[in-house]
């Protein structure tokens, strides 16, 4: 059976060639929107990616620096994890930001989201922005050696400009910030007992 995807393409067969507890990759057999046999290998992630940037009253930041196995070098990226997909994102962004500074937020607002690698993955990270700080008690997990440093958010921005920063949801959540910012654009400030995060009407 010939199931039709987005566009003009159409999915003929799929097979779940490798799974673990994050990621499920499989091999589909379709056809592309010119009308011609092809294949596609896809990889779904069971969790969403959430990143935070936190701010303090003096607009300082706090980037971590962390090996990342797959380009084997450390990286400078913002605090980052994982959301399971029955996880609310606002929730797992808290976590993540604790378990990773030792930091706590009285307010959250939603910044951006992005996909991540769209060619060949359905991987989404959400960015949150978090301030109001107050210490709480980090807890790196065993695959995590971090190193946390604080700055202006001016220089986390600069390092950005200067390539120091590659990781894909740190580069567009810190531009995201710096150009709202200049304009005097923000999307919707959500207190730390909202349910949910909406966007202001467009």
């Amino acid at each position: 059976m010939t199931i039709q995807k987005v566009g003009g393409w159409k999915l003929r067969h799929s097979k779940d060639v490798y799974e673990n507890a994050w990621i499920k990759v499989s091999h589909q057999e379709v056809i592309t929107p010119a009308g011609t046999d092809g294949i596609y290998g896809l990889v779904h992630f069971k969790n969403r990616a959430v990143g935070v940037i936190p701010i303090d009253s003096d607009g300082n930041t706090w980037l971590v620096r962390q090996s990342r196995y797959a380009l084997d070098e450390f990286t400078w990226e913002i605090p980052e994890g994982g959301a399971p997909l029955n996880e609310d994102l606002l929730v797992a962004a808290q976590r993540e930001l604790e378990e990773e500074t030792g930091l706590i937020a009285d307010h959250w607002r939603e910044l951006t989201t992005i996909h991540h690698s769209n060619s060949v993955s359905d991987e989404i990270g959400v960015v949150f922005v978090a301030s109001g700080l107050s210490e709480g008690t980090q807890q790196l997990e065993e695959t995590e050696d971090i190193t946390l440093r604080k700055l202006p958010l001016a220089e986390a921005v600069e390092m950005v400009l200067a390539g120091e920063i590659t990781d894909s949801m740190s580069v567009a959540g810190l531009l995201r910030l710096a150009l709202e910012q200049r304009v005097g654009v923000s999307v919707t400030d959500v207190s730390i007992a909202d349910v949910s995060i909406t966007r202001e009407d467009a």
